[in-house]
Protein backbone atom coordinates (compact mmCIF):
# COMPACT_ATOMS: atom_id res chain seq x y z
CA UNK A 1 0.00 0.00 0.00
CA UNK A 2 1.26 3.47 -0.91
CA UNK A 3 0.98 6.76 1.34
CA UNK A 4 -2.02 8.78 0.51
CA UNK A 5 -0.37 12.05 -0.47
CA UNK A 6 -3.23 13.79 2.16
CA UNK A 7 -0.78 12.24 4.70
CA UNK A 8 2.58 13.53 2.86
CA UNK A 9 4.35 16.85 4.91
CA UNK A 10 3.51 19.90 2.47
CA UNK A 11 5.87 22.75 2.61
CA UNK A 12 5.98 26.48 1.80
CA UNK A 13 8.02 28.82 0.41
CA UNK A 14 9.10 29.94 3.85
CA UNK A 15 9.92 26.41 4.96
CA UNK A 16 12.27 26.32 1.37
CA UNK A 17 14.37 29.23 2.06
CA UNK A 18 15.67 27.29 5.17
CA UNK A 19 16.73 24.50 3.84
CA UNK A 20 20.72 23.15 3.32
CA UNK A 21 21.27 21.89 -0.02
CA UNK A 22 19.71 22.21 -3.51
CA UNK A 23 16.06 21.57 -3.63
CA UNK A 24 12.54 22.67 -5.47
CA UNK A 25 9.33 23.11 -4.05
CA UNK A 26 6.53 21.82 -6.35
CA UNK A 27 3.17 22.02 -5.53
CA UNK A 28 3.87 21.85 -1.22
CA UNK A 29 6.64 18.18 -2.38
CA UNK A 30 10.66 18.72 -2.13
CA UNK A 31 12.18 17.62 -4.44
CA UNK A 32 15.76 17.16 -4.00
CA UNK A 33 18.15 18.21 -6.67
CA UNK A 34 20.72 16.11 -8.59
CA UNK A 35 24.16 16.49 -7.43
CA UNK A 36 26.48 18.95 -9.64
CA UNK A 37 25.66 18.47 -12.86
CA UNK A 38 27.98 16.88 -15.11
CA UNK A 39 30.56 18.35 -17.32
CA UNK A 40 28.35 18.09 -20.70
CA UNK A 41 25.55 19.77 -18.69
CA UNK A 42 27.51 22.81 -17.91
CA UNK A 43 29.05 23.41 -21.01
CA UNK A 44 25.70 22.99 -23.20
CA UNK A 45 24.42 25.81 -20.41
CA UNK A 46 27.70 28.05 -21.27
CA UNK A 47 26.97 27.56 -24.86
CA UNK A 48 23.66 29.08 -24.82
CA UNK A 49 24.73 31.73 -22.38
CA UNK A 50 27.16 32.40 -25.32
CA UNK A 51 25.51 32.55 -27.99
CA UNK A 52 22.13 34.33 -26.31
CA UNK A 53 24.43 37.01 -24.58
CA UNK A 54 25.04 39.08 -27.06
CA UNK A 55 21.76 38.96 -29.31
CA UNK A 56 20.04 39.86 -26.35
CA UNK A 57 22.66 43.18 -25.87
CA UNK A 58 22.00 44.11 -28.77
CA UNK A 59 18.70 43.69 -29.11
CA UNK A 60 18.11 46.99 -26.18
CA UNK A 61 15.28 45.59 -24.49
CA UNK A 62 17.00 45.18 -21.34
CA UNK A 63 16.82 41.26 -21.75
CA UNK A 64 18.85 39.04 -19.17
CA UNK A 65 20.14 35.53 -18.81
CA UNK A 66 19.85 33.92 -15.50
CA UNK A 67 21.17 30.46 -14.85
CA UNK A 68 19.97 28.81 -11.91
CA UNK A 69 17.40 30.97 -10.26
CA UNK A 70 14.68 30.68 -7.99
CA UNK A 71 11.59 31.00 -9.59
CA UNK A 72 8.84 32.12 -6.71
CA UNK A 73 5.51 30.02 -8.50
CA UNK A 74 3.41 30.35 -5.51
CA UNK A 75 3.32 29.93 -2.01
CA UNK A 76 3.84 26.49 -2.37
CA UNK A 77 6.10 25.77 -5.84
CA UNK A 78 9.38 27.10 -6.35
CA UNK A 79 11.53 25.84 -9.01
CA UNK A 80 14.64 26.25 -10.46
CA UNK A 81 15.46 26.36 -14.28
CA UNK A 82 18.86 26.15 -15.70
CA UNK A 83 18.28 29.21 -17.49
CA UNK A 84 16.12 31.46 -17.91
CA UNK A 85 16.09 34.56 -20.46
CA UNK A 86 13.09 37.64 -18.94
CA UNK A 87 13.30 41.05 -20.14
CA UNK A 88 13.65 42.85 -16.69
CA UNK A 89 16.45 43.03 -13.89
CA UNK A 90 15.91 40.55 -10.76
CA UNK A 91 17.13 41.62 -7.71
CA UNK A 92 16.57 38.28 -5.55
CA UNK A 93 13.65 35.77 -7.13
CA UNK A 94 12.34 35.79 -9.74
CA UNK A 95 8.20 36.07 -9.07
CA UNK A 96 6.92 36.49 -12.91
CA UNK A 97 6.75 34.59 -16.01
CA UNK A 98 9.86 34.86 -18.04
CA UNK A 99 10.30 34.40 -21.45
CA UNK A 100 12.37 31.45 -22.04
CA UNK A 101 12.97 28.47 -19.89
CA UNK A 102 15.85 26.08 -20.52
CA UNK A 103 16.51 23.06 -19.00
CA UNK A 104 19.44 20.38 -19.61
CA UNK A 105 17.87 16.65 -19.72
CA UNK A 106 19.52 13.91 -17.86
CA UNK A 107 18.45 10.38 -17.14
CA UNK A 108 17.78 11.68 -13.33
CA UNK A 109 15.60 14.44 -14.30
CA UNK A 110 13.83 13.85 -17.80
CA UNK A 111 11.00 12.80 -15.77
CA UNK A 112 10.29 15.77 -13.94
CA UNK A 113 11.46 18.06 -17.03
CA UNK A 114 9.14 16.36 -19.77
CA UNK A 115 6.22 16.43 -17.67
CA UNK A 116 5.93 17.71 -14.56
CA UNK A 117 7.87 20.98 -15.30
CA UNK A 118 6.18 21.18 -18.73
CA UNK A 119 2.66 21.06 -17.03
CA UNK A 120 4.33 23.54 -14.75
CA UNK A 121 5.46 25.81 -17.53
CA UNK A 122 2.59 25.49 -19.58
CA UNK A 123 0.24 26.62 -16.77
CA UNK A 124 2.58 29.70 -16.02
CA UNK A 125 2.91 30.25 -19.88
CA UNK A 126 6.34 30.53 -20.70
CA UNK A 127 6.30 31.59 -24.42
CA UNK A 128 9.13 29.31 -25.20
CA UNK A 129 10.23 26.07 -22.90
CA UNK A 130 13.74 24.56 -24.49
CA UNK A 131 14.77 20.96 -23.26
CA UNK A 132 18.13 20.49 -24.60
CA UNK A 133 19.55 16.53 -24.12
CA UNK A 134 23.31 16.21 -24.54
CA UNK A 135 23.36 12.83 -24.33
CA UNK A 136 22.00 12.44 -27.78
CA UNK A 137 22.78 15.94 -29.12
CA UNK A 138 19.16 17.21 -29.72
CA UNK A 139 17.38 20.07 -29.00
CA UNK A 140 13.16 19.88 -28.18
CA UNK A 141 11.31 23.87 -27.68
CA UNK A 142 7.89 24.10 -26.97
CA UNK A 143 5.84 27.31 -27.94
CA UNK A 144 3.32 28.32 -26.30
CA UNK A 145 0.14 28.49 -28.41
CA UNK A 146 -3.67 29.46 -27.34
CA UNK A 147 -2.44 28.35 -23.61
CA UNK A 148 -0.72 25.23 -24.68
CA UNK A 149 2.68 23.89 -25.43
CA UNK A 150 2.82 23.56 -29.34
CA UNK A 151 6.16 21.43 -30.62
CA UNK A 152 8.38 24.59 -32.14
CA UNK A 153 11.35 22.72 -32.75
CA UNK A 154 13.00 19.07 -32.92
CA UNK A 155 16.32 18.54 -33.86
CA UNK A 156 19.73 18.00 -33.52
CA UNK A 157 21.32 20.19 -36.00
CA UNK A 158 20.35 23.49 -37.64
CA UNK A 159 19.62 26.68 -36.69
CA UNK A 160 16.60 27.91 -33.75
CA UNK A 161 14.98 31.41 -34.38
CA UNK A 162 12.77 32.46 -31.27
CA UNK A 163 11.09 35.63 -31.57
CA UNK A 164 10.35 37.29 -28.31
CA UNK A 165 7.22 39.26 -27.73
CA UNK A 166 9.06 42.81 -26.81
CA UNK A 167 10.67 42.23 -30.69
CA UNK A 168 14.11 40.84 -29.69
CA UNK A 169 15.41 37.79 -31.78
CA UNK A 170 17.64 34.51 -31.19
CA UNK A 171 19.09 32.49 -33.09
CA UNK A 172 20.67 29.16 -31.89
CA UNK A 173 23.09 26.93 -33.37
CA UNK A 174 22.36 23.82 -32.30
CA UNK A 175 25.77 22.07 -33.39
CA UNK A 176 27.60 24.49 -31.21
CA UNK A 177 25.47 23.83 -28.22
CA UNK A 178 27.10 19.85 -28.14
CA UNK A 179 30.37 20.85 -30.30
Amino acid sequence: MGIEAKHLPRYTVDDYKQWEGDWELIEGTAYAMAPSPFGRHQKVISEFIIQLSNQLKSCDKNCKLYPELDWIISEDTVVRPDLIVICKDIEEYLKETPEIVVEVVSKSTAYKDEHIKFEIYEREKVPFYILAYPDIKKVRVFQLVNGKFDKYFDGEDGFLEISLKNGCKAKIDIKELFA
